[in-house]
């Protein structure tokens, strides 16, 4: 059985650093400017022979409860709650501040296991601020180096010491069972090649992948919150709030969902701070990541031109795009505002012709069922395959009907056309001279594809490519 650790402590001691060493990965924003972690983390640790899970939270200040810090607090607050134990950690270059001893008395008042982690002991200077640490009452300070792994088999020691050998070492094997027995899929079972062609019917058991973007304060974390039916993520009415791109998990209906929160992106231009395009980085890497992607926009002030490349960039990539019109509950003439909507969607986002567009209120609630099933109707797309058979049959519809235009005096000759992969739908198309081909006739055959074959709303690759010849082999070898 597993447990969870919780790493807290003031701005800036190292806990996202520690945290990124203790997951193996640099999941976790790191800068020297206090505060960058808000939102708290969750994701799998390894110690040595150790597996737990790991929250990374925001740094502890004694703030207003209804200020940022003090949102920031309380979700630092139920991190506590959750995990098993408790790793305080201090900065052991600076010393002890008064906000470590407050803190350290309610770190106390959970009564949790407490191990009290002295980062930044690398330092030459490090020494007194580890005889002050004493002063907390925690007990021995652990001397680490998070930044560069110093210290890590004693903070094992401390851990196993702390919990007790019993709680973890926890039977693997009788955990391994208990996994099979529900019907989930241990560590690695279910990673999968996402371009994989070998089952090609919609499997709606697997877990699904969900990404929230958009710009700043359109309302993409208290969308996720709504969903979840908790304060899960931090949220307010100031803009940029969500700086690390944050997984949770999620059950919709019985299947499994990953939702990603993102850092809000602005305008290229107006990025120039180091933080902020980590943050972007972040979000951009979660787009990757996701399988659809819901742009989050504000339905006050929809469609300004950022929202424009942030849908342009998700089609480029290839994920799964769905549209969630946020703040209904703001707008006054909704059947008005609704059929401009609709106009523009279609007008200024051709390229995913038929998206799927959904007006919500993550305040109220409104609308999240439907942008669910919104989300898996476009997942569904995103994995069709359609049969080289019915694709040659309308392609000898289309060529009859409408074929390719002569270019240079020279008529283009289409031989067939197949699909090559899903996850966004690929087709190969060989034709005669695949480098005069005109991009208004591909254009037309994919509008054709979309139709015929119910693909509304997601990116379609086309390939172009020349057929074999068969004499070029024989030209060689004389």
């Amino acid at each position: 059985m597993s447990f969870t650790v919780a790493i807290i402590g003031r701005p800036n001691v190292g806990k996202s650093t520690l945290f990124n060493r203790l997951v193996g990965r640099k999941l976790a924003l790191v800068d020297d400017t206090p505060g960058v972690t808000r939102d708290r983390r969750v994701h799998p640790a390894k110690l040595y022979d150790l597996n737990f899970d790991v929250i990374d939270t925001a740094g502890f200040e004694d703030a207003d409860a209804a200020s940022l810090a003090g949102r920031m607090r309380a979700q630092t607050e139920l991190a506590m709650d959750e995990a098993d134990l408790i790793l305080f950690v201090v900065d052991a270059r600076s010393g002890i501040v008064p906000d470590d001893r407050t803190f350290a008395d309610i770190a106390r008042r959970t009564s949790k296991p407490i191990v009290l982690v002295a980062n930044k002991a690398e330092a030459r200077s490090a020494q007194g601020g580890m005889l002050e640490a004493w002063e907390l009452g925690l007990g021995e300070p652990i001397p680490i180096s998070a930044e560069h792994g110093e210290g890590m088999p004693d903070l094992r020691e401390a851990i196993v010491d702390a919990l007790g050998a019993e709680r973890v070492f926890a039977d693997e094997e009788e955990d391994e069972e208990v996994a099979r027995a529900a019907g989930e899929p241990l560590v690695g079972e279910d990673i999968a090649d996402p371009d994989d062609e070998s089952v090609p019917e919609y499997d709606a058991t697997k877990p699904l992948r969900i990404a929230m973007v958009g710009r700043p304060n359109a309302g993409k974390s208290t969308l996720i919150n709504a969903f979840l039916g908790e304060e899960r993520l931090l949220t307010g009415p100031e803009a940029g709030i969500t700086r690390d791109s944050i997984s949770v998990d999620w059950d919709w209906r019985g299947r499994r969902i990953k939702l990603f929160d993102t850092a809000g992106m602005r305008r290229k231009s107006r990025v120039q701070e180091k933080l902020e395009k980590l943050s972007v980085a972040n979000g951009l890497r979660a787009i990757r990541f996701a399988e659809v992607v819901v742009i989050v926009l504000d339905a006050t002030i929809p469609f300004e031109k950022q929202d424009l490349q942030i849908a342009d960039l998700i089609i480029r990539e290839g994920r799964a795009p769905v549209i969630a019109f946020n703040k209904w509950d703001l707008i006054e003439n909704r059947q008005e505002l609704l059929a401009e909507l609709r106009e523009k969607t279609e007008r200024l986002l051709p390229q995913v012709r038929g998206i799927q567009a959904v007006t919500v209120s993550a305040e109220t609630g409104k609308g999240l069922d439907k942008l669910m099933e919104a989300i898996e109707k476009t997942h569904r797309v995103w994995n069709r395959r359609v049969s080289t058979g019915k694709l040659n049959r309308w392609l000898e519809g289309v060529l009859a009907h409408h074929p390719p235009p002569a270019v240079a005096g020279r008529r283009l000759k289409v031989k067939y056309i197949t699909q090559v992969k899903t996850r966004p739908p690929g087709f190969v198309l060989s034709c005669s001279r695949p480098d005069a081909m005109p991009q208004s006739y591909i254009r037309y055959l994919t509008n054709g594809l979309r139709d015929t074959f119910d693909m509304p709303g997601v990116p379609i690759r086309m390939v172009l490519r020349a057929p074999d010849n068969p004499f070029a082999s024989k030209a060689k070898k004389r």
